[in-house]
């Protein structure tokens, strides 16, 4: 749609650094503010006076999230005929860092940046519905935040009615069009599975899916049983929210760091005796 070097209003594209069913994103050089922004464009021909209203309803929503592990809008508005989006950048998103190895520590730490995320906006009964590594970016210090709150939502279901898109980290309930907060929970369980055994589950989610053998290496039973909660294909055996997942995480964080230094210490025990 952009070619590097062209203007959109104050914004100099520099180039595009994803694109989906409802949009493109850009990184470009505010030359204004001097600083370097992503810019969020949606394809034009999804952008229907519905889909329109329906946007300005969750940007609306949207704007009233404050928290430092949710992405602030910077701005949303029509440049010529293009609905742009405007956030910060950040460095890459949750998908690209899962192209290298995690540690548990990291990975954990992650874990709990888009919980705190979630919770404070379930906490607000506000549905994300597309919580997945590419709407999780990272910034400077290992800061993680939840990007596409409300977009999301209006993304999600004009693709729906397009007929196009794909099921990814969506709940089998949200699949059908039923969401809930617990949609949500379900979403951050896949993520979280994913970070630690390096396999993302697939539809039926059968438990044990691939990939259970490095989650049982790695993690203390209990912490086990808590993500398999959150992953529950029937949504009434999952948290009911983020809230109530972090709140047991938190709970089970002191046992599960116990476990996993006295793993590594035993390790390399091991490993000094060979």
């Amino acid at each position: 749609m952009f070619r590097a070097k062209q203007r959109l209003d104050k914004y100099r594209i520099e180039r595009k650094i994803a694109e989906g069913g409802f949009a493109a994103v850009y990184q470009a050089f505010d030359t204004i503010e001097g600083v370097r922004v992503a810019l969020k464009i949606p394809h034009p021909h999804l952008v229907s006076p519905s889909v329109l209203s329906l946007f300005r309803r969750e940007v609306r929503l949207a704007a009233t999230l404050d928290h430092p592990n949710i992405l602030p809008l910077k701005n949303a508005s029509f440049i010529g005929e293009h609905l742009v989006i405007v956030f910060a950048l950040g460095e890459e998103t949750l998908a690209d860092r899962l192209r290298r190895r995690l540690s548990l520590t990291t990975a954990l730490d992650y874990a709990e940046q888009m919980l705190e995320a979630a919770a404070y906006a379930h906490d607000r009964r506000i549905i994300h519905c597309d919580i997945k590594p590419e709407n999780l970016l990272l910034f400077p210090g290992n800061r993680l935040r939840l990007t596409d709150f409300g977009i999301a939502r209006v993304a999600l279901r004009t693709i729906r009615a397009s007929g196009s898109g794909t099921v990814g980290y969506i709940a089998p309930e949200q699949a059908v069009g039923r969401p809930s907060l617990r949609s949500d929970v379900f979403s951050i369980g896949l993520i979280i599975y994913r970070m630690l055994s390096g396999t993302l589950p697939e539809w039926p989610y059968r438990w044990p899916p691939e990939g259970i053998e490095r989650i049982r290496r790695k993690l203390h039973p209990d912490m086990i049983k808590w993500l398999r909660k959150a992953m529950e294909p029937n949504p009434r055996k999952r948290f009911d929210d983020a809230r109530q997942m972090l709140n047991a995480y938190k709970r089970l964080k002191p046992r599960v760091r116990r476990y996993a230094t006295a793993r590594r210490s035993a390790s390399a025990g091991t490993t000094r005796r060979t």
